[in-house]
């Protein structure tokens, strides 16, 4: 009945984007739809910003590094952006899908895991934020993973931003940009079908709402029902996420955003044990889609409702303020099963006559809610003072969180190899302490430009609170600061050299404080965008430290390492090598402490994609791509096992027209079973399996 009702609402929602569309068409009587490549041509015609969508791979500016709308050739940080065209391209289903390709990027940390995108940035984990404003203060159960069809780009800020953002690891930070309000009509309707039964409908429909363009809206409607590769976890989504923007005049612009999503899935993290996986086991290897948990009584479900708005103001050509607000309503509730291979002597049944058969399992019940607001404001100014340039940013940021959780865990065996089902403990879920948490910023940062000099420096003062309920309130505070010094050749060429901090106040799991983070680093590099090509390239190399990065010897355990360090060289480079053909390439070399979770030293992609034409029809498109990583073994609580090196392979065959866009896309084209991690406390994580999505998409 549920979901009977959550494809009517959907069904609506569509309905509801016809009714918008028809009576556009009667205000604004524009032409037919074959007039949508001339709208696509007008809108590639304006100025590139960090916000508005970018043809093809490169995009040529970015917000997140600086808060302001800053060239990337300008930015003395490396940051990758992957553009919407991308993630298109590659058939991103989800946030760490669109990073395969990105540097510097772990995308895949722990594998396919259905609860939460598992991404790592030179060695740690970064924060999630949504345009501009952190998604979370929690762990995974603290909020519902971004669908990425409501995005229009993604940016990758590598390395410590506590300056910008204060709650930010030394990882750097994800900020997801979602699509607005475009003040030129473009509709899309389209159908999804693939492997694990995949069956999925959505629509994007834009444009503007009155004959001015003073109004326009955005509407956004998604519905999935699809399995996973691990046998009874589902993979279903409902998404609705209506935006709507204001401009009474040139200088001032008001979006209003909103976003429903409900999940309702399982846990494809069966924490499966090193015998049997990697290593041996008299009995052989458990398959890829084997599921230890209890069909039809496991699941993991979880609904998000968010509303916000981002307002701009400029008071004339050279200063401008800004303000972004977004209240966000979690609530995760969860009930599965999971291996304990973890736990040493309770991984196998010490009594199974059959040695390394059957295996422990806990069972965790956990429902959380989950409260968040978060605010930024900033004053950007542009002036002179004799021959020096500034971009001044002065702003103020806040955040509030609440968390209330209940529990329970208990624990049996079940035979790994040929389970039976049924047998259920349901202990009650218990209160866990409520949490809260307050976080207050001020912050100040100068662009200066002297001519062919860049210089950036930033200092920010953050105040935050921490408390578990019949806890003392945990306090602190820091000053975080950031340099860098850019040099812009004429040539194309701009060497720079940076300095950043972070300071990351942590939010209590299950009623545990902890000391916030803090990390610095050191990064050189080099980018280079040679004249009259559509062409980036980059090269850096860092040195990053943190100390009190929070480790989990087991699921719901967590303790604080000490100092950790980091070192790596970063190559990448994306764009177009003529009309016909984009491409996207990188390589990592990453040398990461042993107190931190096992990481492949090498890793490397490209894909390219190009576009032909078949006895004289044009709109083809063939892509490929090659994702590699070398073997690694974690050390963090001893000598796990070495986790073999991969190639992968991903393809898309595509159809264009003015109306229609065709397409196949195959990730790990060979079917390959690999290993994602295989931690040294005892369990192993498979990898993504061949994933198979044939789409229609219609424009109008």
């Amino acid at each position: 009945m549920k979901r009977l009702m959550a494809g009517r609402k959907v069904a609506s929602v569509l309905a509801g984007c016809m009714a918008i569309y028809v009576h556009h068409q009667v205000l604004a009587q524009t032409t037919a739809p074959g007039a949508l490549p001339e709208v696509k041509v007008d809108a590639s015609a304006e100025a590139e910003t960090a916000t508005s969508p970018v043809i093809g791979y490169r995009a040529r500016n970015a917000a997140t590094a600086t808060k302001t709308d800053t060239p990337l050739a300008e930015t003395p940080q490396s940051v990758t952006v992957v553009t919407r065209d991308q993630m298109v391209d590659q058939g991103a289903g989800n946030l760490q899908d669109a990073l395969n390709y990105a540097a510097g990027v772990r995308s895949d940390a722990y594998g396919q895991d259905s609860r939460t995108d598992s991404v790592r940035i030179r060695g740690a984990t970064p924060d999630v934020y949504l345009d501009g404003l952190r998604q979370s203060y929690g762990y995974y159960t603290s909020t519902t993973r971004t669908e990425p069809y409501t995005l229009e780009r993604l940016e990758v800020l590598r390395g410590p931003a506590g300056m910008l953002f204060g709650a930010g690891t030394a990882a750097g930070v994800v900020n997801m940009v979602s699509k607005r309000p475009l003040q030129e009509t473009q509709r899309e309707v389209g159908v999804q079908f693939g492997s694990f039964g995949r069956k999925q409908i959505q629509a994007d429909l834009t444009g503007p709402l009155n004959a001015d363009g003073s109004l326009s809206y955005r509407l956004i409607a998604l519905q999935r029902k699809s399995d996973s590769q691990v046998d009874h976890v589902p993979d279903d989504r409902s998404v609705i996420a209506p935006s709507l923007t204001w401009r009474p005049n040139a200088a001032t612009s008001l979006t209003l955003q909103g976003l429903w999503q409900k999940d309702k899935s399982g846990s494809s993290s069966q924490f499966l044990p090193w015998e049997g996986t990697l290593l041996p086991n008299p009995n052989g290897r458990i398959p890829v889609s084997r599921f230890i948990g209890e069909p039809g009584f496991d699941y993991y479900n979880s609904e998000r409702k968010t509303f916000g708005w981002q307002f701009e103001h400029r008071f004339n050509e050279n200063w401008r303020v800004r303000q972004n607000f977004r209240y966000a309503k979690n609530e995760n509730d969860n009930r599965y099963h999971y291996g304990a291979a973890f736990s040493g002597a309770e991984s196998w049944d010490a009594t199974d006559p059959i040695f390394k058969r059957v295996l422990g399992r806990y069972y965790d019940s956990y429902l959380t809610r989950n409260r968040t607001q978060t605010l930024d404001n900033h004053v950007e100014g542009h002036f002179e003072t004799g021959a020096l340039k500034h971009t001044l940013l002065v702003g103020a940021d806040f955040s509030r969180q609440r968390e209330n959780v209940w529990g329970a865990t208990t624990f049996d065996t079940i035979d790994v190899y040929a389970p039976v089902y049924g047998h259920v403990d349901l202990p009650a879920r218990a209160p866990l302490p409520r949490t809260r948490q307050r976080q207050t910023g001020v912050y100040l940062q100068d662009q200066i430009k002297l001519d062919n000099w860049i210089f950036v420096a930033g200092l920010r003062h953050d105040r935050a609170v921490s408390s578990a309920a019949g806890s003392d309130e945990q306090k602190s505070s820091a000053t975080t600061k950031r340099f860098g010094l850019m040099y812009a050749m004429p040539s194309g060429w701009s060497p720079y050299v940076s300095y950043t901090e972070s300071f990351t106040p942590q939010s209590p799991r299950n009623g545990q404080i902890f000391t916030p983070l803090r990390g610095e680093q050191w990064e050189a590099g080099v980018k280079y965008e040679p004249k009259d090509r559509a062409l980036a390239f980059s090269a850096a190399v860092y040195d990053l430290r943190e100390k009190n990065q929070i480790t989990s010897p087991s699921p719901n355990v967590y303790t604080q390492a000490g100092k950790t360090k980091t070192r790596g060289v970063e190559l990448e480079a994306k764009g177009s090598i003529g009309p016909n053909l984009d491409l996207v390439a990188h390589y990592n070399y990453t040398d990461a402490d042993e107190q931190i979770e096992g990481l492949p030293k090498h890793q490397a992609s490209v894909w390219a994609k190009y576009r032909f034409s078949i006895g004289g029809v044009s709109g083809f498109s063939a892509g490929a791509g090659v994702r590699v990583m070398s073997s690694f073994r974690d050390l963090q609580f001893g000598v796990g096992p070495r986790v073999p090196g991969v190639a992968l392979a991903d393809l898309v065959f595509a159809y264009d027209t003015a109306q229609w866009r065709y397409a196949l896309n195959i990730n790990n084209v060979t079917d390959k079973a690999y290993f994602s991690t295989c931690l040294s406390r005892g369990d192993c994580w498979y990898g993504s399996r061949r994933n198979v999505v044939a789409s229609a998409t219609y424009r109008f």
